[in-house]
């Protein structure tokens, strides 16, 4: 079966069958996921791990487990990647509410840039913090923020949401160290500083088109913050009434949100400065890179994170031993909902990466004469868009046209079709892609309500990217 007609099943499935019959979204992801998986013949498995580098063996191995084995086996790799992501989230965001961390937060960004400026004010930092840190650890940190923001001001919840995807989703597929650009720099062989340097530029012109279109689809069709599991608004609109003074200090509050960015910021740096071999720096060097590695993963310092929102907290409410846990558990309850949600939906995106549509839009579009940056940009949204991942797209795209990315002959520098890919790789956010539900979930959109905001959002925001870097390619080709 052709993998485009298993595409077009999958789609019919999920689509229909969380917005025709009203299925929970992990049911009807997993359905898919199911079927997918049981229609895919199994030389196109074979073929899929053969190019993902698995030896022959191996690849014939996968090409015949069982259906049910296959889709497990992707949702347990999704639910590795963000399963201790997400429950340490939903306890630093039910803490950071409840102990009136996020107000005293909030009250200073308004002191900062004044109620006018809080959606900007979200826009940028979420871009700059999403250059070091992966995206859906920046959806984590800021959402219960963008919560508390729309309380204290009285509107515009879906404005700062878009705000903190804007600049989250942008910095994550087109500058340096996120793993997308990371692997295109290398398949394109770019300079990592002239792609950071270009991506920032790009991406700054296409989180300020991204603010205007949150502001007008805001205006078109506002949505308020809703009674959710992490958080009651009664209790948020408690801390809003507070006299400053009896708030936990600024240096206190941003604990649970700095120590996992610092951690991971530090770790980040001291893996790009040092040496290919190791071995050669005194034993000191060594076990200080040891332990940046330790403390700068994701999940320890989000957890880490997570331990400091307890104490914050511990120290507002005097909880007993017994009260933490119950909170600790309410806090859970939504992120398990979350976790398991996600994980379906990597579960989907995996089988259809086993169809091998990702292949076959290669060999589709191997001998297109088209303009190569609208080429590039072309190929990565339709891969993202056939299988989930704007990572996958951007490995996939960067592979396809990495010879064209190193002939001589090109009028402008390489660093413009990685620019390309990564805009691209943006389009268009649905059903299979795990960071749509993330969102979903953690700002209590409908799924139609983010196919309507979210998913157009992207959309524009790549496109303006593709117009900058062909403006930009004419007239500094950079070479």
């Amino acid at each position: 079966m052709d993998p485009f007609v298993l595409l077009l099943i999958g789609v019919v499935i999920v689509v229909g069958g969380i917005i025709g019959l009203k299925l929970h979204p992990f049911l009807a992801l997993l359905f898919a996921a199911f079927i997918v998986a049981l229609l895919t013949p199994a030389d196109f498995i074979q073929n899929f791990g053969l190019e993902k580098g698995m030896s022959a063996d191996a690849a014939l191995a996968l090409s015949k487990k069982n259906v049910g084995e296959r889709v497990a086996t992707e949702f347990g790799n999704t639910a590795t990647k963000i399963g201790i992501l997400i429950a340490m989230a939903a306890i630093i965001g039910k803490c950071l509410l409840e102990s009136g961390a996020a107000e005293r937060i909030i009250r200073s960004i308004l002191y900062l840039t004044g109620m006018d400026k809080a959606p900007v004010a979200f826009l940028v930092s979420s871009f700059f913090i999403g250059i070091p840190v992966f995206f859906d650890t920046v959806i984590f940190l800021m959402i219960p923020l963008v919560k508390a923001m729309a309380l204290r001001i009285g509107k515009n919840y879906l404005l700062l949401v878009m705000c903190v995807m804007a600049g989250a989703a942008m910095a994550n597929s087109l500058v340096p160290p996120a793993p997308g650009p990371l692997f295109l720099i290398g398949e394109m062989n770019i300079p990592i500083g002239l792609m950071m340097v270009a991506g920032t530029i790009v991406g700054l012109f296409t989180i300020t088109s991204g603010y205007f279109f949150s502001v007008w689809i805001n205006k078109k069709r506002p949505i308020e913050l809703r009674d959710t599991l992490d958080a009651k608004i009664e209790d948020i609109k408690a801390s809003a009434i507070l006299d400053t003074k009896h708030l936990p200090g600024l240096g206190i509050s941003l604990l649970p949100i700095l120590i996992p960015l610092i951690l991971i910021c530090i770790d980040t740096v001291v893996n790009a400065m040092k040496p290919a071999d190791s071995s050669t720096l005194s034993p000191l060097i060594q076990n200080l890179i040891g332990i940046s590695a330790f403390l700068g993963n994701k999940n320890t310092a989000i957890i880490l994170g997570g331990v400091a929102a307890i104490l914050v907290l511990a120290s507002r409410k005097k909880h007993s031993k017994e009260g933490l846990s119950s909170f600790v558990g309410t806090a859970l309850t939504s992120g398990g909902s979350i976790i398991l949600i996600t994980s379906a939906g990597g579960a989907f995106g995996g089988m259809l990466q086993q169809t091998g549509i990702s292949s076959q839009i290669a060999v589709m579009t191997q001998d297109y004469q088209m303009a190569l940056i609208p080429l590039a940009f072309l190929i990565a949204a339709v891969v993202r868009t056939a299988q989930g991942s704007a990572t996958v797209a951007l490995i996939t795209a960067s592979g396809i046209l990495s010879g064209m990315a190193l002939n001589a002959n090109l009028d402008f520098h390489p660093v413009y079709l990685g620019l390309a890919i990564g805009c691209g790789s943006k389009l268009v956010p649905w059903m299979n892609d795990a960071g749509f539900w993330i969102i979903c979930k953690l700002s209590n959109l409908t799924e139609k309500e983010a196919l309507k905001t979210i998913s157009p959002l992207l959309v524009v925001m790549g496109f303006t990217g593709l117009i900058v870097i062909m403006i930009g390619a004419k007239l500094f080709p950079l070479v």
